[in-house]
């Protein structure tokens, strides 16, 4: 592979504005452009999460979607392009139902936390979330590949079910939330 990126520091974006794969210029308050800070800060958690997983069959499934999360940058990078297929989504909702089949019913829900893998899966569910709210915001005012947001959707899903099946894994249980509203709270 040629060298991609000779230089890092370039100084192209000192006046606010980032450089996009087709060419063009966009300032870096752009929606396209917050599209993919949160595309890759989102890729970014998911590499920190895999820092704390040993389970090779998580670790497989998180590697394979940190790959479709660059495609899902070269999309926003290039107005127009389509790199998400049915079949990411396929891939997605297998996975979703592999890990959520062996897992108890959800009596009530459950509280972020326990061990960091769990914690950091978490997390990226949420990250997930704002992106997913980003891309909706985005396609209001640009055309995007509709089954990127799609796959985005489910994401989040699986990653709460890998989150759940790591938890346990783990500790063999989940928290559930207690309040004065909680159903749980009455037994």
């Amino acid at each position: 592979m040629a060298n991609r990126l000779s230089n890092i520091v370039t100084r192209t974006g000192d006046k606010g504005t980032t450089g996009m794969a087709d060419g063009s210029r966009r300032s870096k308050n752009d929606a396209r452009v917050h599209c993919l800070g949160e595309v890759d800060e989102l890729n970014a958690a998911i590499g920190v999460a895999l820092s704390f997983i040993e389970d090779a069959q998580v670790q497989q499934v998180l590697f394979s979607i940190q790959h479709d999360l660059f495609d899902i940058g070269a999309e926003l990078c290039q107005p127009g392009k389509s790199l998400i297929q049915p079949v990411h989504l396929d891939a997605i909702e297998s996975s979703a139902t592999q890990f959520n089949e062996p897992l108890p019913a959800l009596k009530e829900f459950i509280l972020p936390g326990g061990s960091q893998a769990v914690a950091f899966l978490h997390l990226t569910r949420t990250i997930c979330r704002r992106v997913e709210r980003s891309l909706v915001a985005l396609k209001e005012i640009e055309e995007l590949n509709p089954v990127t947001a799609q796959y985005i959707n489910r994401l989040s899903d699986l990653l709460f079910i890998l989150a759940r099946s790591m938890a346990h894994q783990d500790c063999g249980s989940e928290v559930y939330w207690r309040s004065k509203y909680s159903r749980l709270s009455e037994e």
